[in-house]
């Protein structure tokens, strides 16, 4: 079993890819290196291809430091009791390095590939945290929910190494974020704009804050941030202009689209709002093209190195830690990219993932 240590981080952490577009080998050498470099953490997504525990038990026999987290498993196809089980084993495997990033994903998983009624999202959620720390602090686990009724007493017969696992959770609605905000030790929003964000949910961040349990540590943000490293930008947009049609334009239904929905409040409805009418309506190049650079620059890090170093800063110095995901799938370059990104401003870069 790996313990981990106790030296400095980088304060960025790392998505890696949750389907066979990628090798496994591949992915595995990447956060490998990730580890070696000092990255904070990395996260192994969800949604109908590979699970993300499978993944993250691999890696944490293949690493000693990095922080292993769900980013993210839902919390409908999984029961608390399940998840708490399954993180525990993780946290045990890894020598006290699991994260438990949660969500809720949207219907058209949750419906359409579960069969589960996609109701009480936030509910279920403030649930699910609840008795994951019940059973990671091994008590007789007895809840009377609006969602959960647990009545057994039973409790968790393993010994996990903590008694508590921090908690993430990924939430881009006003009353997700303020529980997040109220319940969990870290934040992870996606297609996060670093100036406005912070605005648009500054109410659903206070009323959370003021609900929240003094002994939880402050809230740690973690934005998911697509990363395309290229001298030149507009071919860097361009590579994460599909990643963003799709999320914008194809992620849930006409009235369900949250990622959408957010754009569109950073004052994007029109442009977002085309880009949702060409993905549905089956033209996807023409969905591709109308994502604006405005939004590609606002939501993502691309183009030359400096630049890209630019956008990390802007949230690293505010106290954020940026989860970056690396759009490219030729495999030297997101070594490249991981390398590039940990070496100090200024100094050349080594082969450091070599060795």
């Amino acid at each position: 079993m790996t313990v981990a240590n106790s030296a400095p981080r980088l304060r960025m952490g790392l998505i890696v890819p949750y389907t066979d577009v990628i090798p496994r080998s591949e992915i595995i050498e990447l956060v490998e290196a990730a580890d070696r470099l000092g990255y904070e953490s990395v996260w192994v997504p969800e949604a109908y291809g590979y699970d993300a525990i499978t993944l993250l038990t691999v890696l944490a026999t293949r690493t000693d430091s990095i922080q292993l987290g769900t980013g993210i498993i839902n919390v409908f196809s999984r029961t608390p009791a399940l998840i708490a089980q399954t993180i525990a084993a993780l946290d045990d495997i890894s020598g006290g390095r699991a994260i438990l990033g949660l969500g809720t994903s949207g219907p058209q998983v949750i419906g359409g590939w579960h069969g589960i009624a996609f109701e009480s999202p936030v509910q279920r959620t403030r649930e699910t945290v609840e008795i994951v720390r019940i059973v990671l602090r091994r008590e007789r686990l007895r809840y009377d929910g609006r969602v959960f009724r647990l009545s057994g007493g039973l409790k968790l017969i393993t010994h996990p190494p903590r008694s508590t696992v921090p908690v993430a959770i990924a939430s881009i609605t006003d009353a997700g974020v303020a529980l997040t905000a109220e319940v969990a030790e870290r934040w992870m929003p996606t297609l996060f704009d670093v100036d406005q964000g912070p605005r648009i949910f500054a109410g659903a961040l206070e009323r959370g804050t003021a609900r929240r349990d003094p002994s939880l540590p402050p809230l740690l943000v973690c934005p998911s941030l697509v990363v395309s490293i290229d001298d030149d930008v507009e071919r860097a947009r361009d590579e994460v202009r599909p990643h963003l049609a799709l999320y914008l334009g194809g992620m849930g239904s006409r009235e369900k689209n949250f990622y959408n929905a957010l754009v569109g409040r950073y004052g994007f409805a029109a442009e977002v709002g085309r880009v949702q009418d060409l993905y549905l309506a089956g033209d996807r190049a023409g969905a591709i093209a109308a994502v604006p650079d405005e939004i590609v620059d606002r939501v993502a890090a691309v183009g030359p190195l400096v630049r890209c170093r630019e956008r990390l800063d802007a949230m690293v110095s505010v106290g954020m830690v940026p989860l970056l995901s690396f759009i490219s799938t030729d495999h030297e370059a997101r070594m490249r990219a991981l390398e590039r990104l940990a070496a100090p401003t200024g100094a050349p870069v080594a082969d450091a993932a070599r060795h």
